[in-house]
């Protein structure tokens, strides 16, 4: 439209970019920059309810005529906000709808219209932006299509010794000991290695550098595969599409040409997705369905129920059709009703992780990688409910989080390091965490398999405070080894009775110290394992 035009209208000709600060501080300032970045020449103005940010042009309101007196002859070329629940999108969505710029908590933005109504819907609920478009496998017009792995790289680990060859299929490559699966594989391949020749065969994921670390030491060889690139939405296939990500057809004929040449006695695969590569042991860190279930049971709706009903039925016909599966605890055969199910309960390194006098503080800690949902729900809970309580009765405590590596990407809105809260990424060694800690908590509300962490800290003498999840098929007694509390109330009642008397503490760390020596040693897992393989 003309100058002309505009000004017989009452509007300035050239139109402004307008910011809404609908979210934390730091979001605005990166999305203000990143706008100022693709428009440079036009005026910027930031809109904040009630009080400024400094260093940014702002116009601070309290209502709409407010925002309208404010801007007066300005006219909006574009609007970004941040999606999340704020007064500012609502004033957003009424000043200018039809120049609205979204960014979602990923970092992501996307121009909200009427002419991609349903990718805008999508992208208002959450969905990722490489996500929207993603149409399932039987879509005839898909933009793209899922892709196998193409690539691998051969690692050489020991010589052969002439004892029985095993393969072993992780759905990553173990190490560095990131979380708790990690731990596990790695802990067991180093006690396989006393009996038997292995060979792993894992995915590890594009650009992300693997370094072998001592891996090499226990195995004969480690086959690295380029990770399967899965275009599909995940409500669209009958499998769980966990299932689908590690999808391929490469690793299937690789352990196929290494039963011909080394004469596997066996193949075992960790976790439930693999499970298509084997027919010998599969692995059940946790039971899957079992997760759902308990997500489907706490949200309700239909996504939840198909992901438990798909996930059922995979792991349930998986389970079957194996010579032998392990399992975590007693409660995991229950469920799965499997006369084929042996106990190989979660272990914990005892030379590794020794007991240490506490330092007179009062010290939280919390580890959990971001990567496994329970993890982050479990600290949600804790920050969230939990720790305003123990801050308000006990102001000297203060909190660790060691949150995995990316933690930001799986939990962009995470709080950071800031106000008796410290937050770690990714650490290689956790101990002197342990040792700095008086008490470390398992907060856990959704949970299947068995906690590694809480075997941690009993092997490092450390009080636990956990929730009834959070410490299931480890043995655990309230009052006795552990402190067991569910509800935020109950929790934070544990954690300030636990922190205000120091012998109760040491009481339940010594007692779980006891139970870690007697029933979660890897040396005695590990030859558990080996006399199951041998039967085999």
């Amino acid at each position: 439209m003309r100058e002309w035009l505009w000004r017989l209208l009452g509007k300035d000709a050239q139109a402004i970019v307008l910011h809404f600060a609908s979210g934390p501080e730091s979001r605005v300032r990166a999305m203000y920059e990143e706008i100022c970045q693709l428009e440079p020449s036009r005026e910027h103005l930031v809109v904040c309810w009630r009080q400024p940010i400094g260093g940014l042009p702002c116009i601070t309101i309290t209502s709409r005529a407010d925002l309208r007196r404010q801007l007066g002859r300005k006219r909006v070329g574009l609007a970004p906000f941040l999606l999340g629940r704020h007064p500012l999108i609502a004033m957003a969505l009424l000043t200018a709808p039809r120049r609205l710029l979204a960014f979602n908590t990923r970092g992501e933005r996307h121009h909200l219209r009427l002419a991609t109504a349903i990718a805008s819907w999508l992208f208002w609920r959450g969905v990722p932006l490489d996500r929207i478009w993603l149409r399932p496998a039987w879509w005839p017009w898909a933009r793209e299509r899922s892709r196998e792995s193409r690539a691998s790289i051969t690692l050489q680990g020991l010589a052969l010794t002439g004892k029985p060859r095993v393969a072993v299929v992780s759905p990553y490559y173990p190490w560095p000991l990131g979380h708790g699966g990690a731990v596990r594989i790695y802990s067991m391949l180093r006690e396989a290695a006393r009996d038997f020749d292995v060979f792993l065969y894992c995915f590890a994921e594009a650009g992300v550098e693997t370094a072998p670390g001592p891996v090499l030491e226990f195995v004969h060889q480690a086959v690295l595969f380029e990770m399967p690139r899965y275009r599909e939405p995940r409500w669209s296939s009958l499998q769980p599409p966990e299932v689908c990500e590690f999808r391929s057809t490469a690793l299937t004929a690789a352990i196929r040409s290494g039963r011909e040449q080394f004469s596997f006695a066996l193949v075992q695969a960790e976790y439930t997705q693999l499970a298509p590569y084997t027919g010998d042991v599969l692995v059940e860190h946790d039971v899957t369905f079992d997760l759902y279930g308990q997500v489907r049971a706490a949200h309700g709706g239909l996504s939840a129920w198909w992901d438990w009903w798909r996930w059922r039925r995979f792991e349930m016909a998986a389970v079957r059709r194996m010579r032998r599966v392990v399992v975590m605890a007693e409660k995991d055969r229950t469920l799965l009703g499997a006369g084929n199910a042996t106990v190989l309960p979660n272990g914990v390194d005892l030379q590794r992780f020794l007991p240490a006098p506490e330092l007179p503080e009062f010290r939280l800690l919390f580890i959990g990688s971001f990567r496994h949902f329970p993890n982050v729900t479990a600290f949600r809970f804790f920050y969230e409910e939990v720790w305003p309580i123990i801050r308000r009765a006990v102001p000297e405590a203060a909190f660790e989080v060691v949150a995995g590596p990316d933690h930001e990407r799986y939990w962009p809105d995470a709080p950071s390091t800031g106000d008796a809260l410290t937050v770690h990424g990714f650490v290689a060694d956790v101990v002197p965490l342990y040792r700095s800690s008086n008490i470390v908590l398992s907060p856990t509300l959704v949970s299947a398999g068995t906690n590694l962490k809480v075997l941690e800290a009993m092997a490092m003498e450390r009080a636990v405070v956990s929730t009834t999840s959070g410490c299931a098929g480890l043995g655990l007694r309230h009052g006795e080894s552990a402190w067991i509390a569910d509800g935020a109330t109950a929790f934070a009642e544990g954690v300030i009775a636990l922190l205000r008397d120091p012998e109760l503490r040491r009481k339940l760390a010594v007692e779980a110290r006891k139970l870690a020596e007697t029933e979660f040693d890897w040396t005695a897992i590990g030859r558990v394992q080996a006399e199951m393989w041998r039967s085999l």
